[in-house]
């Protein structure tokens, strides 16, 4: 897969291509991204997927109210890398690309640069200024251009519509497990290992201190999960707890992971995958430290009965 970030650099003869912001690559993107490899194949064309960074809602709305990020740009271009598809186009979306409208966009873009003979999207697809650009209007631009256009309906879990809003939801609200299945992938980021307390080790529960590398990072319900971290291609299960640490009156928000494979040391500033697996319990305050230890030896025995299935395979594990 190709990736560019000015479309200038591309001139196609013809193409197939799809258009979103793609926040959290999930179930509904994997049935339009599908699409876009099929027809292109079937037409002997080239495969297009036209993404924005930053997210498009951070520039257009309330700046205090910015969109916390399902998945990083890093994860999203290994994500879409997985579908064979030709061409990634990464779009800076700045205060141009805002105010364009979206005959504009469809004809400078797409129309100059890719020459589509075929449009994949979802039903409640819109871009251009002010979103002038919805499927109702795509389906006129289309004809009018003898471009074939592809409507992908939405896909729904319990009559739920997946989404990356409603993903976000779940992973904000604790059900990470559902979550996870309709991004059909574990929800996780990169994170950065920073110096903590050291209260664990004291504990006998040496814990890892993350930091996010993504600054506008979605995280989860405050609470102990199962976890499971990707350290230099080691993949190593443990459990997290994300929180403010009530037991010792701390006021600050702490993400910190005990891996159960004690060997593997963690030092400072080393990267670390993790990944949010289960959603074990909320966080609480203890009586005293003796309490809390017997809690963490009751956590650590319910996460690693439930590591079993995911090492099975993780479609296992979301049943």
């Amino acid at each position: 897969m190709e990736i560019l970030y000015e479309i200038d650099k591309i001139k196609l003869k013809s193409s197939v291509i799809t258009i979103g912001s793609y926040d959290g690559i999930h179930r509904g993107h994997f049935h339009i991204i599908n699409k876009v490899f099929s027809i292109s194949n079937q037409l002997n064309t080239s495969s297009v997927v036209i993404t924005f960074n930053p997210h498009p809602r951070n520039l257009i709305g309330n700046p205090k109210e910015k969109v916390k990020l399902l998945m990083s740009l890093e994860k999203k271009i290994e994500l879409i890398k997985s579908f064979s598809i030709d061409y990634l186009v990464i779009l800076k979306f700045d205060t141009n690309l805002m105010n364009m409208d979206a005959e504009k966009f469809l004809k400078n873009y797409l129309i100059k640069y890719l020459n589509p003979k075929c449009i994949v999207s979802g039903k409640n697809h819109t871009f251009g200024h002010n979103r002038s650009g919805d499927i109702e209007y795509l389906k006129k631009f289309c004809m009018a251009n003898n471009i074939a256009l592809e409507v992908v309906k939405p896909l729904t879990d319990s009559e739920m519509i997946i989404s990356s809003t409603n993903i976000r939801n779940l992973i904000e609200n604790g059900f990470i497990r559902r979550a996870n299945y309709e991004l059909g992938s574990s929800y996780g980021f990169y994170a950065k290992v920073i110096s903590g307390s050291g209260r664990g080790k004291k504990l006998q529960y040496p814990t890892a201190n993350l930091m996010p590398v993504e600054k506008d990072q979605l995280l989860p319900k405050i609470g102990v999960y199962l976890t499971r971290c990707i350290i230099n291609g080691l993949s190593r299960f443990g459990m997290c707890n994300f929180g403010f640490r009530p037991t010792f009156g701390e006021g600050e928000l702490v993400l910190e992971v005990h891996l159960f494979d004690e060997e593997l040391n963690l030092l400072y500033d080393d990267f670390v995958w993790v990944e949010f697996l289960e959603r074990v319990r909320d966080e609480i305050k203890f009586s005293s430290v003796e309490k809390l230890i017997e809690q963490l030896e009751k956590d650590k025995s319910n996460c690693l009965s439930l590591k079993h299935k995911y090492e099975l395979g993780e479609e296992d594990a979301h049943n």
